[in-house]
């Protein structure tokens, strides 16, 4: 079985120039991937917690309290100005703004988490890892890996961690 891109066997009005490879050749730049993980265990681990770091580092947490808190001043304002039959117009509309950036950061915030669990499996993984694979092993590609990107000379695997080994060919 053969790996291309689609758009050379279905019109897709889009150009590929990248090459046709063997699947098996794909499993062992996978194997070769994780290998190497492995075997650079300590600084790929320094690396996820890294990652984690820079992850944690975008906490939204104390700004979401911030903007609940404006949220609820506005409302008491905006019943005041609409009991007084004041114009309330720019009450509001800073009340739909906050609404849709608390929605935009709590968005964020599950991003975050996915990728923290993401990281941490990965890290889980390599502390349990006592040796080097030494065959393709379809679950747990389909655990750690997010991609693979096909070069003319290389394969750049990329790890759900978020972590990239480029594997030569």
């Amino acid at each position: 079985m053969v790996w291309r891109c689609v758009s050379r066997l279905e019109n897709t009005d889009l150009f590929c120039d990248a090459r046709t490879v063997l699947e098996s050749t794909i499993e062992q730049a996978l194997v070769t991937a994780i290998n190497n993980a492995l075997s650079g265990k300590d600084t790929f681990l320094t690396t996820l917690q890294n990652n984690i770091a820079t992850v944690l580092s975008k906490e939204n947490d104390k700004t979401l309290t911030d903007i609940d808190a404006r949220l609820e001043e506005l409302q008491t304002e905006l019943l005041k100005l609409a009991s007084s039959k004041a114009d309330y117009e720019d009450v509001a509309e800073e009340i739909y703004r906050l609404r849709e950036q608390k929605q935009k950061m709590q968005m964020e915030n599950a991003n975050r988490d996915e990728l923290k669990k993401r990281i941490a499996d990965m890290g889980t993984f390599l502390l349990e890892q006592p040796t080097a694979l030494t065959e393709y092993d379809e679950q747990l590609v389909r655990r750690l890996i997010e991609k693979v990107t096909v070069f003319e000379d290389k394969f750049t695997v990329e790890f759900k961690s978020g972590v990239t080994v480029d594997v030569d060919e």
